[in-house]
């Protein structure tokens, strides 16, 4: 590919494109939200301890009710993931989240559009889409502590 005025041109506006992103109010607070989860760290120590407990979860589910931990690990994640979601810190950082993935959404459908209405753009969740097949085929974000 040779590299045209045309291209150059497509890479600057990319890149007002980015830094207008990165600047924004709403990556300012999604920044924030997580500043504010990831800096406490009796809740940092929560989301390892759930992430560890995700693993043997992971784990458990293979076998069923036949795994001798099955009963401790249901129960266990379950506190864990209501003590997690009921944070505010974390309920913050959720909305911050979706709010930075909605901006990205509609960012993406107008620059998909602007090349043709055929064009699929990706949707972080199904309520979000004007697209022309009717729906988002994005896999969406949910909280990074529970990845």
């Amino acid at each position: 590919m040779m590299m045209t005025d045309e291209w150059i041109n497509i890479i600057e506006q990319a890149d007002q494109l980015t830094e207008m992103l990165l600047t924004s109010d709403v990556v300012e607070a999604y920044r924030k939200a997580q500043d504010a989860v990831y800096s406490d760290a009796k809740l940092a120590k929560s989301i390892k301890e759930f992430t560890d407990m995700k693993e043997r979860y992971e784990e458990v589910q293979r076998f069923g009710r036949y795994h001798p931990d099955y009963n401790i690990v249901m129960k266990s994640i379950r506190v864990q993931k209501r003590e997690l979601d009921l944070n505010e810190q974390v309920a913050a950082l959720r909305i911050a989240e979706n709010d930075l993935q909605q901006v990205l959404d509609e960012v993406s459908l107008i620059i998909a559009e602007s090349v043709s209405g055929s064009v699929k753009a990706p949707a972080g969740d199904g309520f979000f889409s004007s697209s022309s097949c009717g729906s988002g085929c994005g896999t969406g974000g949910g909280c990074s502590c529970s990845a």
